[in-house]
């Protein structure tokens, strides 16, 4: 009986303390604007800075709340944005301009990889690749219909390669055929996977090294910040304050000073990479998205997008050109992170 009154007073009290919990959250986030950010793929290292930038509160401080959602293919970021599911997403430049030859009205706000992380791990004592003519005679993984084909085709194509001078092999994600020596070079993203076979090759007593075809010219853009050109018009301060707060998060996320903070908020959503991994994931996203000291974090590379579009051209991926320089927003213009709105078409 004792315990029976006990329970009975204890429901008044805790409605209570729920209640005053649930109204001290609302008014601490009070005036923060509701936006939703659909990512390209799921949550791990290429997405370390979005992450950080909101466990530390970091869009909160410009205003909003927003909520991160992961990619995938039944979950595309541009399809998002034009049902009106989300106000931001990261694609791909090939995403990008796919979608804007079938009509989709999307702009490009950032640019978040400054080198695409899709590049090629061979082992450097067996496969000796010092220019792309040394590919002549080599087994080369693609994914049929993948970026990794496109990227290898166009440089295969600026180097007179021949197709009967090499041998591409079928990639699945199976990576069997190129841990028993089947295929010479194997695509992967540096930054991710790169790490992971690379540890486990040399735990192994293999070397290892990465070909990178950004190195010989061949600039395809990889993941991108986007939107629609509606928020331009309808809420142009939202992309302002989502922008800045955006690029503020993945600076200080690269920052080495910061680098514990931003391995856990990695590891908080991708448990199955050991931390000691995601340590050298970090430095080597951090060569991705900085590849020099004078590049700035978010910065659109208009000259490389203006190539990725004359190579999806010259592989017939698209039918016309769609003039990509006009749907692209460089909004940043000094180290003082000043942004300008332009306007939209």
């Amino acid at each position: 009986m004792r315990r029976k009154i006990l329970w009975l007073c204890l429901i008044p009290a805790s409605i209570l303390a729920a209640f005053f919990l649930d109204g001290c959250g609302n008014k601490r986030d009070k005036g923060l604007e509701e936006v939703i950010y659909r990512l390209k793929w799921l949550f791990n290292i290429s997405v370390v800075g979005d992450l950080y930038t909101d466990m530390h509160g970091i869009f909160a401080d410009r205003g909003l709340r927003v909520t991160i959602r992961e990619g995938s293919p039944e979950r595309d970021a541009i399809k998002e944005l034009e049902l009106g599911h989300a106000q931001f997403g990261v694609a791909s430049a090939d995403q990008v301009i796919r979608a804007v030859s079938k009509g989709a009205p999307v702009v490009v706000i950032a640019q978040l990889f400054q080198a695409n992380p899709l590049q090629w791990i061979y082992r450097p004592d067996k496969t000796r690749i010092e220019r792309p003519e040394d590919l002549k005679g080599k087994r080369i993984g693609i994914t049929y219909g993948g970026n990794d084909e496109t990227i290898m085709r166009a440089l295969l194509s600026k180097y007179k390669i021949m197709n009967n001078e090499i041998r591409f092999f079928s990639v699945r994600y199976d990576y069997t055929p190129f841990y028993e020596g089947e295929v010479d070079l194997w695509p992967i993203y540096r930054n991710a996977e790169g790490v992971v076979i690379g540890e486990k090759l040399r735990k192994a007593g293999e070397q290892v090294s990465f070909f990178n075809p950004d190195a010989f010219g061949i600039r395809f853009v990889a993941n991108s910040v986007i939107t629609t050109k509606d928020m331009f018009k309808e809420r142009p301060r939202t992309i302002q304050n989502f922008v800045r707060a955006l690029l503020q998060g993945w600076r200080e996320a690269l920052d080495p000073a910061n680098k514990e903070k931003a391995v856990a908020a990695v590891h908080q959503f991708d448990k199955d990479t050991p931390i000691d991994l995601i340590r050298k994931q970090l430095a080597a996203t951090r060569m991705l998205m900085k590849p020099s000291p004078e590049i700035e974090i978010g910065r659109i590379d208009v000259e490389a997008w203006k190539q990725t579009e004359r190579i999806m051209l010259e592989q017939k991926l698209i039918a016309d050109p769609v003039s990509v320089e006009r749907i692209l927003r460089p909004y940043i213009k000094s180290r003082s992170d000043f942004i300008t709105l332009p306007s939209p078409e």
